[in-house]
């Protein structure tokens, strides 16, 4: 009785940090979609614009960075509130931007929460879910950011079309405000495992070892390697979009993205609880680099649809698989590094992704080139994760 109460995957604890995951999220997806447009309304120039975008990302890595040592040496319950805090804290401060110089600054101050708030969430829920369904458990879990990918520029645009950017900025300090109170009521305690670190251990770690989990970084490396791909479609699908007289098309991506991912991880994670990393792995990259190959090769409604899907299987159903990986394989009080050091990877792709695809975009060639740079970049991640993965 007692072990199959263990096993449960639906608990409290499960739904608010669930919670804390969604409104997180939902907070980055909504400001995401409508930053740059309030940027250029401030007279600010395309390059300053994403400069607003990405010093987000930039802020999250340095907080990241910091993260994955404190977790363990501070403890959960203080990174977490302190961190969801700065968040929250952001949010308020994007009432009091009136030009573009604060604004960079608000964004990257905003990035600084966000980043070890969502190293703390995923923690945290790392402890949460029952070992023996860890892989179906945690694809429940990563649902909240899902949701927020669908829901988040949905939300953002329609706030910022009836009630300008103040409605966007109410919403956000709202999403961040529920957040933190879903961490606030987690007995988070009772899963720390601080008190089991060893502190002479700790000091005989490596200036590279306080930062990164050694272990991680392969799986973290060709994960980020697919992180390439999936930026490529969020940073310039609507450019592209007209480019091709596909916007009607494109409108229905990450919707039809976000069903996908829906049913595919939970299925994924049962695939992996049955000792499954290889194909979950393999499946996802072949599918991300047909399906944005397609869309370069030969735009229509049908390849579009198709490049959701593939998606989907792909960068969707990757970043929760290897996420599960590096935890897996992560000694318990390793766990916060090892999720720093997957997510420091990922968020330095999707950081400057777009600055190097967009090398590749020209008035002559338009911006299919940077899709088939970015099929053959997923591609390159096979052969790296099956020799990975074999030697695991």
């Amino acid at each position: 009785m007692n072990a199959n109460y263990d096993e449960r995957i639906f608990t409290k604890s499960f739904f608010l940090i669930f919670g804390a995951l969604l409104f997180t999220a939902l907070v980055m997806y909504a400001l995401m979609s409508t930053v740059t447009e309030y940027a250029t309304s401030m007279g600010s120039s395309a390059t300053i614009a994403g400069l607003v975008s990405g010093i987000y990302v930039f802020g999250g890595l340095l907080s990241r960075i910091y993260s994955g040592n404190a977790l363990e040496r501070i403890g959960w319950r203080k990174i977490a509130l302190i961190f969801m805090s700065i968040h929250f804290l952001a949010c308020f401060l994007y009432f009091f931007v009136h030009d573009v110089s604060f604004f960079i600054v608000v964004r990257f101050i905003h990035g600084i929460g966000f980043g070890a708030s969502a190293n703390a969430i995923v923690t945290i829920a790392s402890a949460i879910l029952p070992e023996k369904r860890f892989g179906e458990a945690f694809g429940y879990f990563m649902l909240g950011t899902t949701i927020a990918i669908g829901l988040g520029p949905y939300i953002g645009g329609y706030l910022y079309d009836n009630f300008s950017s103040f409605g966007c900025f109410v919403a956000a300090m709202v999403f961040s405000a529920i957040a933190l109170l879903c961490v606030a009521f987690i007995d988070i305690n009772k899963y720390d495992s601080k008190h089991k670190s060893n502190d002479k251990e700790e000091n005989n770690y490596s200036f590279l070892e306080k930062i990164f989990e050694i272990k991680a970084i392969p799986v973290s490396f060709f994960t980020a390697l697919t992180a390439l791909g999936y930026v490529s479609i969020l940073s310039f699908y609507r450019l592209y979009a007209v480019e091709v007289n596909l916007v009607d098309a494109f409108s229905w991506f990450f919707v039809i993205y976000s069903i996908c991912l829906v049913l595919s991880r939970p299925v994924a994670g049962r695939i992996q609880d049955n000792g499954g990393d290889l194909i979950v792995c393999v499946v996802g990259i072949v599918a991300q680099s047909i399906g944005i190959f397609l869309i370069a090769f030969s735009p229509s409604y049908i390849t579009v649809f198709i490049c959701a899907v593939c998606l989907a299987l792909g960068f969707g159903t990757l970043n929760s698989a290897a996420t599960i990986i590096v935890t897996r394989n992560a000694s318990e009080n390793r766990r916060s590094y090892a999720l720093s050091t997957f997510f420091i990877f990922c968020d330095a792709t999707i950081g400057f992704g777009p600055a190097l695809l967009g090398f590749f975009v020209s008035p002559a060639t338009g911006y299919a080139p940077l899709y088939f740079i970015a099929s053959l970049v997923t591609f390159f991640a096979l052969p790296i994760s099956i020799y990975v993965l074999k030697r695991n």
